[in-house]
């Protein structure tokens, strides 16, 4: 299983992000996060970046149990990357001592909470980093982020009843389990699968 909660997971399939227009009064600026083994970066379109995406993104065991489909090339990575990724607030997550990706990390509006400062967050990380705590120490750095910078009162995350490592880095960091939402999530396939719908709130988060 992977550790994936896909960006969109509650509302849209992979890939769709929306930006924080609506319930955070407008997108922020990116800003490079870093962390005692990871930097968290905006990505880019160089070669690198691509290779990147495309190292983790290519996997079966990656996207499917998030419900996407693996990447097939590296020109539907760079078009990821220049179609979605840019325009929106999404880090790749960077081993620290050596720069190379290992995954990424991101935010997008709570569909649920309108008119309420919530945020999403998503995320993936490729397979040989599984099991090491990368994703719950990426995780804690972007809810750090949100609540202290953006000033946010609630944070979302879904995944799917599967998924079982993501229900651990998810309740590692302090959320709390809201319910299943039932088919609503249409992944790639054509198939729709329930959600595992989490949150924390900022009194929740100050006070773990």
């Amino acid at each position: 299983r992977t550790a994936a909660a896909d960006l969109g997971r509650c509302g849209k399939s992979h890939h769709l992000y929306d930006g924080l227009q609506k319930n955070t009064g407008g997108a922020f600026k990116m800003k490079t996060i870093e962390t005692e083994r990871l930097l968290l970066t905006p990505w880019t379109t160089d070669e690198a970046d691509v290779e990147g995406l495309y190292a983790y993104a290519k996997n079966p065991n990656v996207g499917p149990n998030a419900g996407w489909s693996p990447h097939a090339s590296l020109e539907e990575s760079k078009e990821i990357i220049e179609t979605l990724f840019l325009p929106n607030e999404v880090w790749a997550i960077r081993e620290k001592e050596s720069g190379k990706i290992m995954g990424s990390i991101g935010l997008e509006p709570d569909r649920r909470r309108e008119n309420v400062k919530s945020l999403e967050m998503g995320y993936s990380l490729g397979e040989e980093y599984w099991g090491h705590g990368y994703m719950t120490e990426a995780a804690h750095a972007v809810m750090d982020y949100a609540f202290n910078e953006l000033d946010i009162v609630v944070m979302a995350i879904c995944t799917g009843p599967e998924n079982k490592r993501s229900q651990r880095v998810i309740e590692k960091c302090g959320f709390k389990f809201e319910g299943i939402q039932r088919k609503g999530y249409h992944i790639y396939d054509g198939s729709d699968r329930d959600n595992m719908v989490y949150s924390i709130l900022r009194e929740e988060y100050y006070g773990k």
